[in-house]
């Protein structure tokens, strides 16, 4: 894989300024394409962005199916590309200067969008979700986390099988895409499968994989009775954002991995405790992070707790519009990490009227303003106690993704059939 040039990354930068400003204008006169792996993309809209991320809608040219195109940017070198890349299996590096580079992931289109986008809507359109149908959802979620939380990996921890298996599948895929052009000759063709071919056959021989194995499996893990190495992953940043919802409304698709980390991790330093915590401030998003993750103890052990208790924070934001301790930390005036240390929440039902400070009385009418407010809000005492079960302080209290999807789907078979024109999950 060659360099790229300064004139191909300044393109890039070009390319996203076109985008964000072809959102306010209708100017140009056609869509932008992209090329990848020799399969071309034409770039429909800008669907969102991050620090150093931009997610576009395209579409393959001649293909009517859409697709979702992850950009990001690597602008720190080596560092910034292997994080970029714990969302890719097995891929390597390239060799000189590694700086300024750009991947590119490309991913389903799911035209729901997120759970996040779900309770947007249901903010505006003052509407909430069918309780049944929700833990529905939720209960897919744990099985999503689940084998991660249970990864089985046949063989060494490292993984080599795997990697040769899919440098093999991209090998195929990209001479499938190449056969496809129908620019492309006979001997063209031929020359560059055997320059990919060549290309793979160093690659074996002088680099390394960029995830490196201890991603795959903590380093307190030994292999059972099979050979299987389990459990190797915790994704550290569970929340409505990072759910996608299927086209049919009821299957949950967990994203973006770029938090994930291998679990457990022993914290046996306290360089190693800062580094940790250090990580969790940058991918794990503050209202749904546990607690654990604001002030790591040398001598503990960060493992999937933490995955369960973004899983409370989750429901109770389906529940309600939003993390309970950015609603306690609103209510109150308060620090959001204080709340989280000390498990400082409640649902609306549960607690005073209005949070007022200083003395000020509540009226009358502010409190049964507020009573019909809490009815309307109301939550079943099943749901409440899946929700109060993940989010217990101690680690050790909270249930393994067993127990919770053990527990939700008990809660399920309880809850009544859901009434007709309820809300969906859109």
């Amino acid at each position: 894989m060659s360099q790229p040039s300064l004139t191909t990354q300044f393109s890039h930068y070009v390319l996203d300024t076109i985008w964000q400003l072809s959102q306010c204008c209708s100017c140009f006169p056609s869509n932008p394409s992209l090329r990848i792996n020799g399969r071309s993309f034409k770039i429909l809209r800008l669907l969102g962005e991050g620090g150093f991320s931009y997610v576009y809608l395209v579409q393959s040219l001649g293909d009517p199916t859409l697709y979702a195109l992850k950009k990001i940017r690597c602008p720190f070198g080596q560092e910034s590309v292997t994080q970029a890349l714990k969302e890719v299996e097995a891929v390597e590096s390239d060799r000189g200067d590694e700086g300024n580079k750009t991947v590119y992931i490309l991913l389903p289109y799911y035209r729901r969008g997120n759970l996040q986008d779900a309770i947007n809507a249901n903010l505006v359109n003052h509407a909430k979700f069918p309780e049944r149908r929700l833990m529905i959802l939720f209960l897919g979620v744990c099985r999503a986390l689940k084998a991660m939380h249970q990864y089985r990996s046949k063989g060494s921890p490292g993984g080599a099988s795997s990697r040769k298996k899919a440098k093999k599948v991209r090998l195929e895929a990209a001479e499938a895409d190449r056969d496809a052009e129908q620019e492309a000759t006979a001997a063209n063709t031929s020359r560059r499968r055997q320059r990919d071919r060549d290309t793979v056959d160093e690659e074996d021989t002088e680099q390394e994989p960029l995830m490196d194995t201890s991603l795959a499996t903590a380093e307190n893990n030994t292999p059972d009775a099979d050979g299987h190495y389990t459990p190797s992953y915790t994704h550290r940043d569970i929340k409505p954002a990072n759910i996608m919802i299927a086209d049919s409304g009821t299957q949950p698709i967990l994203m973006d991995l770029g938090s994930l980390a291998s679990s457990p991790t022993p914290i046996t330093s306290r360089a190693l405790a800062l580094q940790v915590q250090d990580q969790a401030a940058e991918h794990s998003t503050m209202p749904y992070r546990a607690p654990e993750l604001f002030d790591v103890k040398t001598g503990t052990t960060v493992d999937t707790k933490v995955d369960i208790w973004s899983l409370g924070c989750t429901l109770y934001a389906c529940l309600i519009g939003k993390s309970p301790f950015e609603a306690r930390s609103e209510e109150t005036g308060g620090s959001l990490s204080l709340c989280v240390l000390g498990g400082d929440w409640r649902f609306p039902d549960e607690g005073p009227a209005e949070a007022k400070r200083g003395k000020q009385r509540v009226t009358d009418s502010e409190e049964a303003e507020a009573q019909a407010r809490r009815k309307e809000e109301g939550v079943s005492e099943g749901v409440k106690e899946v929700v109060r079960a993940c989010l217990r302080v101690e680690a050790a209290e909270r249930p393994d993704i067993d127990q919770l999807a053990a527990m939700v789907e008990a809660l399920i078979t309880r809850l009544p059939e859901d009434e007709g024109g309820a809300a969906d999950m859109e």
